[in-house]
């Protein structure tokens, strides 16, 4: 049995406090290098100034790899985590009770494959656990805010990943609003899911990174880095799944997408 109920008052009160305090100056200046941050309107920069402080407050932060956090580490990552939040009811991630961020690519804990032979752990950039923690490459995540027109973040695939699973399932399908979107999504996301696959195996280049050719979870998050980062070429090349994924995050990235020579300042 859960007692979360308990606590709410108390978690909603606390936020209250935190948002009614005035925004740092110094974690205003790391969101204004963030070339994705500049494109939204006020509205949106507010809403991600005020969940990027939630996250940071109620989330347990760790340095791994002898990192050592910092506020622009913290503030990087918690903002681009905001972007898929943005526009949908969310409870700040409730599952994320951890966020643990190494230096660069590290290696994941060995495990033993189905034959109970020990296997070593594999060189990787992030990993979100069901129920876990997200865990990230600090190299990654940095560039994939300060580089938003390459179609790569990895921290929005993570977190996009923590979304699916929502409702318990990493399967690509995020808990949706009623039967007809989850119809709609069915259907378009196992096309181009089978789209993908299909030009993967013919070698045939694509807008999509072919990573989300894996399984249907790797797929949703591909597309949403896609979604963000490359919104008017996904709208024009993939009408249909830009539709889904417009109607599900509430938001239309290919009609705020700057000029690809958008850099860091």
């Amino acid at each position: 049995m859960s007692f979360d109920w308990l606590f709410r008052p108390r978690r909603h009160a606390a936020r209250r406090a935190l948002l009614a305090a005035p925004f740092p100056a110094a974690w205003q200046s790391i969101l204004d290098r963030l070339p994705f941050y500049r494109h939204l309107d006020e509205r949106g920069q507010q809403r991600i100034r005020d969940d990027l402080r939630v996250l940071i407050a109620e989330k347990n932060w760790e340095g791994c790899g002898g990192l050592v956090l910092t506020d622009e580490i913290r503030v990087t990552i918690a903002a681009q985590a905001s972007l898929p939040l943005l526009n949908i009811e969310h409870d700040y991630y409730p599952d994320v009770l951890s966020i643990l961020v190494y230096p660069g690519t590290y290696r994941t804990m060995p495990h033993a494959d189905a034959n109970g032979i020990v296997q070593e752990g594999q060189p990787n950039l992030g990993e979100a656990w069901r129920g876990g923690p997200v865990i990230l490459a600090w190299d990654a995540a940095e560039g994939g805010a300060l580089h938003p027109r390459d179609g790569h973040s990895l921290v929005l695939h993570e977190f996009a990943h923590k979304l699916d699973m929502l409702d318990g399932l990493a399967d690509g399908t995020p808990p949706l609003k009623d039967r007809g979107a989850f119809a709609a999504w069915v259907a378009t996301m196992s096309a181009e899911f089978t789209r993908l696959r299909t030009a993967a195996a013919n070698g045939t280049a694509t807008l999509l990174d072919q990573y989300g050719a894996t399984n249907p979870a790797e797929f949703f998050a591909v597309a949403t880095e896609c979604f963000f980062e490359r919104g008017r070429e996904l709208l024009q090349q993939h009408p249909s799944l830009y539709g889904v994924l417009r109607d599900y995050y509430q938001q239309d990235p290919a009609a705020r997408t700057g000029p690809a020579a958008d850099e860091p300042r």
